[in-house]
């Protein structure tokens, strides 16, 4: 994915210029689509350098206006209502573009006024909403690909709709199961903070002051909390900087994000939840591309770039290999492994009777039900868990600094006055 600078003549005799990415090997290429898209003269494209490219690869996926699943899945709905009246689709994007809610433009409003603003400029809705991957998924881009393609295009936003609200209904309830923990371990290290910075330094004046004998427990956290203190700066750069190579790594790294999915896959905990959430996205998505009318091939297609689990994907890919030899479904899920036998049987009864689209919802439904369950379960076993955790390290500091005081202030008291 090549990053270029354009500026071109439109045909309207008005300049536009911007940045895209463009999949591309040569700028001719690049040339040639501009050209094509924008029905514009190209005046300048230059290519930006590999790392400058990254760097504006990850910036604009900060700044870029998002747009949250429940805003895109009303966007998507409103537009599905408008063009099922006969409004035209220019006509339902300048319904939403100009909407405000709350005294301010809403980011579906930002979303609807740049998508509007590469219509005008010649290109086509689905290549509209293909221009703004961070926004729209992969299925939803294909379903508007679809619908522009049959004259469906109410029926394909509809669908799209309910797609996001499926989707960004399990990915609640996986987050819903993080609230607890995540809120506890903030307070752990919140105290912990404190301690290291306020109270540890206050101790250890004191310890020094009475020239007091210390156990190396002790001896070992005050010379830690020093350290940690006067590193400070160093340390939370290193953080940053790890914790933004690490995103950019995860983002554009196939190789890295494969290691770090197949680890989970082997995990205990994390090997049940990685199963039964990538097997209700990937039922989720089968069944809403079926029923859509796309072929199994293509469905497998759209799947390669839609599926995250990199595990499945490489599932998908095996799949979809297997049947452009001629092979069925069922068959070559068998042969490549990783779903189970209920799956694939009644994957296969839904190609013995031409029901496929039914059998994935059900499958759909089925696991989605499954996945919700499991995170119920496990919150309430990680509540005890972290409650646990919490209280060893009560424990920890209790041992290590409040006892020596309590050996000081019984020393002192039971020392002879002089």
């Amino acid at each position: 994915m090549n990053v270029y600078y354009y500026k071109l003549l439109l045909s309207n005799g008005r300049v536009k210029s911007g940045i895209t990415q463009l999949a591309v090997e040569h700028d001719a290429s690049a040339r040639i689509w501009l050209e094509k898209n924008f029905d514009a003269v190209v005046i300048t494209l230059t290519r930006f350098p590999g790392w400058l490219a990254e760097t504006q690869r990850s910036l604009s996926h900060l700044v870029k206006p998002t747009i949250k699943p429940i805003e895109l899945s009303g966007m998507l709905q409103d537009l599905a209502v408008m063009t099922s009246s006969g409004i035209p689709v220019m006509e339902a994007l300048r319904a939403v573009a100009n909407e405000v809610g709350q005294g301010r433009t809403s980011n579906a409003a930002k979303l609807a006024r740049r998508m509007l603003e590469e219509l005008d400029a010649g290109a086509s809705l689905s290549e509209a909403f293909a221009r703004y991957p961070d926004a729209f998924p992969e299925t939803v881009r294909n379903l508007i690909m679809i619908g522009d393609e049959t004259g469906s295009m109410d029926l394909m936003l509809k669908e799209a709709a309910e797609h996001i609200e499926r989707i960004s209904r399990m990915t609640a309830d996986t987050k819903q199961a993080l609230i607890y923990p995540v809120f506890v371990f903030s307070a752990i290290i919140a105290a912990g903070g404190f301690w290291i910075y306020y109270v540890v330094p206050n101790l250890a004046d004191l310890f020094k002051q009475m020239n007091a004998k210390l156990p190396p427990l002790t001896v070992a956290v005050m010379a830690g909390s020093e350290w940690l203190i006067s590193n400070f700066g160093y340390i939370f750069i290193g953080l940053v900087a790890l914790v933004f190579t690490l995103w950019v790594t995860w983002r554009y790294s196939r190789k890295f994000r494969r290691a770090i999915h197949y680890t989970l896959h082997k995990l205990p905990i994390a090997k049940t939840i990685m199963f039964s959430s990538g097997l209700a996205f990937f039922t989720e998505y089968m069944s809403l591309l079926i029923r859509a009318g796309v072929d199994m091939v293509s469905s497998l297609q759209v799947m390669e770039r839609a599926m995250r689990d990199e595990y499945y994907r490489d599932r998908i890919i095996a799949i979809r290999q297997v049947l452009e030899r001629g092979d069925r479904v069922s068959s070559a899920m068998r042969q490549v492994g990783g779903f189970p036998s209920m799956m694939v049987r009644m994957i296969s009864v839904g190609e013995d009777t031409g029901t496929l689209d039914s059998q994935f919802s059900r499958l759909s439904e089925e696991y989605s039900l499954r996945l919700q369950r499991l995170i119920t379960n496990l919150s309430e076993i990680i509540k005890p868990v972290v409650v646990l955790f919490g209280g060893g390290m009560f424990i920890f500091l209790i041992v290590a600094l409040l006892l020596p005081v309590y050996d000081l202030v019984q020393k002192a008291i039971s020392s002879p006055a002089l």
